[in-house]
C-alpha cells in the first residue's frame, strides 16, 4: 500500500534528529528513513549551488527506499534547495522554513520577529521572505549564529561558553524587542531552556521541527497517505561517515539510544547514479 511507504528525512548531519523526534511523537505509526550527510557537514558554509547539489543527491538516495514524502530537516537546505527539490520530485517535499514562519506570524503580537540560524540560512533571507509573504508589515531580524552548532554537538548545552555566546547573539534581538524568535536551525531546540532563560518568559520561541512535523501530518492526512497500521513505526538511519559518533551524539538529540546506524559508501552511490535525471543541470537551474 502506498500509505505504508516510509517518510524520508535528510540533514547535513545530526540536527534533523530533532525533527525526527517530533515526527515520532505525533506520527508514531509512520516508518522513517533518515540520512545524515556527515561526510560533507556543514552545509551552512557552502555555496548555494553546492547546497542544492548536495540536497538533490541526498534526496536521490532516500528515493531508493520508495518514500512517500520527503522532509528536508535542514534549515540551510530548505532555504537554498527546497523549490528545486519540489520541482524535480514527484512526491510532497516539506522543508522547515515555511512551517516555522507561519507559526511565528501567528504568535507575534508586535510584529517584530527574530530568526537565529546558520550564516547560510540567514544570508538566504528565506525566513524573511516567508514571513513577509504572510505579514508584509513584519520587522524580521536575522541573526547568524555560526558557533552554536559545534557547541551543541560537543554537548555543551548549559556550559558557560554556550551561555555567553547565546547572550551575545541574542542581544540585538532583545534590544529590538522581538517578541517572537524562530529557532532557525535544527540543533537549537536543545538550547531552548538556556535561550528561554536569556530572553525571558514574554518571548515566544518557535521550534521549526515541531511545526514541520505538524505540516507533514496535515499533508499526509489530506493526501490519504497516513499509515493505517496500529504498529509502532520502524526507523532506519544512514550516514555518509562516522556512524559510531552519529549514534553517540544522536542519542542526545532523540533523548534515547539509536538503533543501528549504517554507513553507506555515498561516493560509490553517486558514481553509480550520476546519470540520474535528478542530478542533471542543477548548475543552470535558478528556482527562487
Amino acid at each position: 500500500m502506498k500509505s505504508d511507504r516510509p517518510i524520508g528525512v535528510f540533514d547535513s548531519g545530526l540536527g534533523g534528529l530533532t525533527v525526527v523526534k517530533q515526527l515520532q511523537r505525533i506520527l508514531p505509526n509512520e516508518n522513517l528513513v533518515y540520512f545524515g550527510d556527515t561526510a560533507r557537514i556543514p552545509y551552512g558554509t557552502k555555496s548555494k549551488w553546492l547546497i542544492r547539489r548536495f540536497a538533490m543527491e541526498d534526496a536521490l538516495f532516500l528515493s531508493e527506499f520508495g518514500i512517500k514524502l520527503l522532509v528536508v530537516a535542514c534549515n540551510t537546505a530548505s532555504s537554498s534547495a527546497l523549490p528545486l527539490l519540489q520541482s524535480r520530485l514527484d512526491i510532497p517535499v516539506v522543508g522547515v522554513v515555511e512551517p516555522g514562519a507561519q507559526a511565528a506570524v501567528v504568535a507575534t503580537k508586535n510584529k517584530r520577529i527574530g530568526v537565529i540560524g546558520t550564516s547560510a540560512t540567514i544570508a538566504s533571507s528565506s525566513y524573511t521572505r516567508s514571513i513577509k509573504k504572510r505579514m508584509p508589515e513584519a520587522d524580521v531580524l536575522g541573526q547568524p549564529c555560526p558557533l552554536l552548532v559545534p557547541l551543541v554537538e560537543e554537548g555543551w548545552l548549559d556550559d558557560e561558553v554556550t551561555v555567553l555566546t547565546l547572550k551575545k547573539y541574542l542581544k540585538p534581538l532583545i534590544e529590538a524587542k522581538a517578541d517572537t524568535i524562530i529557532l532557525g536551525c535544527t540543533h537549537y531546540p536543545l538550547l531552548e531552556p538556556v535561550i528561554r532563560r536569556i530572553v525571558g518568559p514574554d518571548v515566544t520561541l518557535i521550534d521549526s521541527g515541531k511545526e514541520t512535523a505538524k505540516a507533514v501530518r496535515n499533508i499526509l492526512n489530506a493526501s490519504n497517505l497516513l499509515n493505517s497500521s496500529d504498529k509502532q513505526g520502524e526507523d532506519r538511519y544512514f550516514v555518509s561517515d562516522s556512524p559510531e559518533m552519529f549514534a553517540k551524539i544522536g542519542s542526545l538529540f532523540l533523548g534515547r539510544s539509536l538503533p543501528e546506524v549504517v554507513r553507506v559508501d555515498f561516493d560509490r552511490f553517486l558514481v553509480e547514479n550520476s546519470s540520474s535525471p535528478l542530478l542533471q543541470n542543477i548548475e543552470v537551474i535558478h528556482v527562487e
